[in-house]
């Protein structure tokens, strides 16, 4: 016996967070009907507990532009503390350990290999950024405009495997200071389980808990910061290197390497950075957006990344330092710079260290709704439960990784790098050529005939019934289309470029384990790694004609 069940729970929270649960169960038997009913219906019954403690239950659902927030000063001020607590803390850091102590570069070759590609992948993020507040959708979600309903997994996997990466960079980071803080009484492994579930508490109430309390932490990782430059700042004169050990060839071919690595640490914030715009209003101006990201990330990463960069090279040419640094690891070294402040030292350690606790709680809110995109029967599954899963294998990657530190970095950051370029390459295209009133008309499934692109919303009245919404903005997106298999594009423009993209990236790579022809030509012994640049070109240059013939075919 075969029957179908259709079952819909509306969650109230707050009066804006609206949570629509819908399971549909079709052609299956009695059977497996019930006990797929009774998984989902156990699911349901935590959320509505989690619920009255304020856990937030939307999961990749549109945020409506009537649900938003119509205090933009506030909305600011938390954007602010979020950058400065998450961009301005030990995860930007570590990576400008890299520039001297893995590829041999001076304080000088350094400074200009990776400040001038961490600014470009600021704006990268925050070109990206632009489409929180324009869709009300999740970063990967309105990337269903560029890449289907089916080919998006794949994008969301790649985000995905990056928030976790860096959760588990974070993760070791912050096990070691507390090693070393400790005097070695609480193990690495001790310490990276404490770091890994601080961040899951935090990340399992919602968007508006985290930028509250990435606010309050912002202040504190500030201040630890500026007293480290205070506190190492009689070593920097006497054991900054001026020149670097590799040949000419070499040092141009870790110059290359190195920037990737340096671009790839602030262009990948573009992959979860919409998130966290949610809640601006509809019409905030594209410009005060993308300002406010820039700045909001360029400010506190380089601020954090040129001290990581002297601290570095101090490790290079300081033997002691250098051994700490070798033996423990980052953390150690950050003990080891305020160490002659004894206990006081240990104390701005642990500041330092509520940067990793912030910059992981955003991974983890954020990779759970890219779970959620994978696949309708995932959806039902609730996104604090997948920010449970996405802590586990967190801690996973972590204890097996945590003797890798500097090889899980310049080997995972530039291959996130890859993609987030693409996607970026693509979107900017998608938007300037193809969302204009030139192509409008060839949008026939996403804008029917006869439906312009003024797009009405429906809003509670105050009697409780919908009315539409007066507010009325042009706009060539119709977002109201966001989960409508039949109306988005069917994304084999973006998919295609991005993997002949692919294909030239691992052409120009330089890794440990692959050197791509062209990145030996770079030059030196190990090659330069151009991957990301090379494959933002091939893509950007494939996807304009193969757009157009799809729009031409198919009509979206």
């Amino acid at each position: 016996m075969k029957e179908a069940h259709s079952e819909k729970l509306h969650l109230q929270n707050s009066g804006e967070d609206v949570y629509s649960y819908e399971v549909e169960l079709e052609g299956s038997d009695t059977n497996t009907d019930a006990i797929q009913k009774n998984f989902f219906s156990y699911f349901r019954y935590i959320s509505r507990r989690l619920d009255s403690f304020g856990v937030e239950t939307r999961g990749i659902e549109r945020v409506p532009s009537y649900e938003r927030s119509t205090n933009v000063r506030r909305q600011f001020l938390l954007a602010c503390g979020l950058w400065l607590s998450a961009a301005g803390g030990l995860s930007s850091m570590s990576v400008f350990f890299l520039g001297p102590l893995l590829f041999d570069l001076s304080l000088r070759q350094s400074l200009i290999a990776g400040q001038i590609p961490q600014l470009i992948g600021c704006a990268v993020a925050a070109y990206l950024s632009l489409m929180g507040p324009k869709s009300g959708c999740r970063q990967m979600v309105g990337a269903r405009y560029l890449f289907g309903w089916y080919f998006v997994r794949l994008i969301a996997l790649c985000a995905i495997i990056g928030v976790i990466g860096w959760s588990v960079v974070n993760s070791v980071v912050g096990g070691q200071i507390l090693n070393s803080v400790s005097d070695g009484k609480v193990s690495l492994v001790v310490g990276i389980i404490i770091i890994c579930v601080i961040s899951l508490v935090v990340a399992v109430f919602g968007i508006k808990q985290v930028l509250k309390v990435e606010m309050l932490l912002s202040l504190p990782v500030f201040l630890g910061f500026m007293l480290l430059y205070i506190c190492a700042a009689w070593k920097y004169g006497s054991f900054v290197t001026v020149d670097s050990t590799p040949d000419h060839e070499t040092t141009i071919g870790n110059s290359f390497s190195f920037a990737s690595v340096a671009y790839s640490t602030t262009a990948t914030w573009g992959s979860i950075s919409a998130d966290y715009y949610l809640l601006f209003p509809e019409d905030t101006s594209d410009t005060y957006i993308f300002m406010l990201t820039f700045f909001g990330l360029a400010l506190p990463t380089t601020f954090v990344s040129v001290l990581g960069t002297l601290i570095g090279n101090i490790a290079l040419g300081y033997q002691p330092w250098g051994d700490v640094y070798n033996t423990t690891g980052m953390g150690g070294l950050l003990h080891q710079a305020f160490i002659h402040w004894g206990k006081v030292g240990k104390f701005f350690v642990m500041l330092l260290f509520l940067s990793l606790i912030s910059n992981n709680i955003i991974n983890n809110y954020s990779a759970a709704f890219g779970i959620q995109l994978a696949s309708s029967w995932l959806r039902k599954i609730p996104r604090w439960f997948w920010a449970i899963i996405v802590t586990c294998i967190t801690l996973v990657g972590a204890l097996v990784g945590r003797n890798e530190f500097s090889t899980i970095l310049g080997n995972f950051l530039p291959m996130i790098g890859y993609w987030i370029s693409m996607y970026f390459v693509l979107l900017l295209e998608e938007n300037t050529i193809f969302r204009t009133a030139r192509f409008h008309h060839l949008y026939t499934k996403e804008f029917p005939a006869g439906v312009d692109s003024t797009i009405e919303e429906e809003k509670p009245s105050s009697t409780g019934r919908y009315a539409l919404s007066l507010r009325r903005k042009k706009q060539y997106y119709n977002w109201n289309c966001w989960n409508d298999q039949s109306r988005l594009t069917h994304g084999l423009a973006a998919t295609f470029s991005s993997v002949v993209g692919a294909v030239g990236a691992a052409l120009g790579m330089s890794q440990a384990y692959y050197v791509g022809p062209i990145a030996k030509a770079v030059g030196g012994e190990f090659g330069g790694d151009v991957g990301m640049w090379v494959c933002m070109g091939i893509a950007g240059l494939l996807y304009p004609p193969l757009r157009y013939l799809e729009l031409k075919r198919f009509g979206r």
